[in-house]
Parts: structure tokens; C-alpha cells; sequence
């Protein structure tokens, strides 16, 4: 799915966090967004995902040629941030059975196999309240990375996990990237070199 930024800025009360954001985000293409803690980063992952509406200019989605209503556009994406909450109360396999009745894994992907790719077979019945922000941030992300949807938005994606999960999520992301469009906002190189993605910094559209 290809999304495209036409003029679209966004801003709160009278501050502008970003404005005259002209851009397309290719189908099949890795991005970064860069800026600072603060910059609007997750602002601008937000109205690409459709949750957040401009306060200028629009976001128009395209798929197959073929313009993407607004309300369908979640079926297209998948998310992972850290502000994203999960339901604490469900257990492991909970979580990953709740979300494929709302998005699909990859087809070849079992509840046992994605608990496998997670590597968190020892937790599996465990409640996601008793994990530690470490193994929330690797459900976070494992739910997003492994659902069958043509964008990924990945914001801060190594929040909170320590070296091992960082060279985890870097190998997760490269088996299941392929023919995706995926967005990454960060400000750390190595959540995103890995991938040669085309490069935006949210400075350019202050």
C-alpha cells in the first residue's frame, strides 16, 4: 500500500508539530523518520496510521490503484509503539489468539511457533502483567512484525529491550519485511541502517 502526505501538517492548540509535509511512502520500500524525543515523530506515525487526523493538507492511502477509505485502512497496518497498550489481565497465548481474531498472522505462523519467535516459551501461560517492559516490548513488537498486513509503523522500536532484544528485533524485522512498506521512527541508527531505508527528518518540515 503506498501512503501519500499532501501538504498535510498537524498541530495542537496553536503550536504546529510539523506542517507542508509533502511525501510518499512507497509500496514495497523501507523509511526512517528521524528527529529527537519531543520532534513529533510519533505525531506524524499517527496520522500516516490514520488515528490522528491533519490539521492540514490530507493522507491519501492506495492500493491495487484503488484509493483506501479511511475506516478500512487499519485491516492494511500493522503498529508497534511504546505508548500502545496491551491487556495485562490475558495470558501469553492469550494475547496472540485475541489479536488473529482481529488481525491475521502469516499463514504459516501458529500460536505455538509466534510464542517460538517471541522467545518466550517459558512464559507462555504467564499473564502480561507479570512481564517485565523488556518482554512487553517484544509481544508489542512481535504482534505487529508477524501480522500478514502490507504497511508496518514500527515507533522506538528498541524501547526497552536490552542488546540481545535489540539484535532479536533486528533479525525478526529482516525475515518479515520483505515485500511490506515499512515505516520506522526512531532516533537510533541501529533500528533502522540495517534496512536501507529512504531516510525523512521531521526538522525539514518544522
Amino acid at each position: 500500500m503506498q501512503i501519500q502526505l499532501i501538504e498535510a501538517g498537524k498541530r495542537f492548540n496553536f503550536d504546529w508539530i510539523f506542517k507542508n509535509v509533502e511525501y510518499s511512502f512507497d509500496t514495497q520500500r523501507s523509511h526512517a523518520i528521524l528527529g529527537p524525543n519531543g520532534s513529533g515523530k510519533s505525531t506524524l506515525m499517527k496520522v500516516i496510521a490514520g488515528h490522528l487526523t491533519p490539521s492540514k493538507g490530507k493522507v491519501v492511502f492506495v492500493k491495487n490503484e484503488k484509493n483506501i477509505d479511511i475506516d478500512d485502512v487499519y485491516k492494511h497496518i500493522s503498529y508497534a509503539a511504546p505508548y500502545i497498550e496491551l491487556i495485562e489481565e490475558f495470558t501469553l497465548t492469550e494475547a496472540i489468539d485475541f489479536h488473529a481474531q482481529f488481525k491475521p498472522f502469516f499463514s504459516n505462523l501458529s500460536t505455538e511457533k509466534i510464542i517460538e519467535e517471541l522467545g518466550l516459551q517459558k512464559s507462555k501461560d504467564k499473564q502480561i502483567r507479570h512481564f517485565s517492559s523488556g518482554m512487553k516490548q517484544r509481544l508489542k513488537l512481535g504482534l505487529a512484525i508477524l501480522s500478514d498486513t502490507s504497511v508496518l509503523l514500527l515507533d522506538e522500536p528498541t524501547t526497552n529491550l536490552d542488546a540481545q532484544g535489540a539484535i532479536w528485533y533486528r533479525q525478526l524485522l529482516s525475515s518479515f519485511a520483505k515485500n511490506r512498506t515499512v515505516i520506522i521512527a526512531t532516533n537510533v541508527e541501529e533500528d533502522y541502517l540495517f534496512m536501507s531505508p529512504k531516510v525523512i527528518n521531521i526538522f525539514d518540515y518544522k
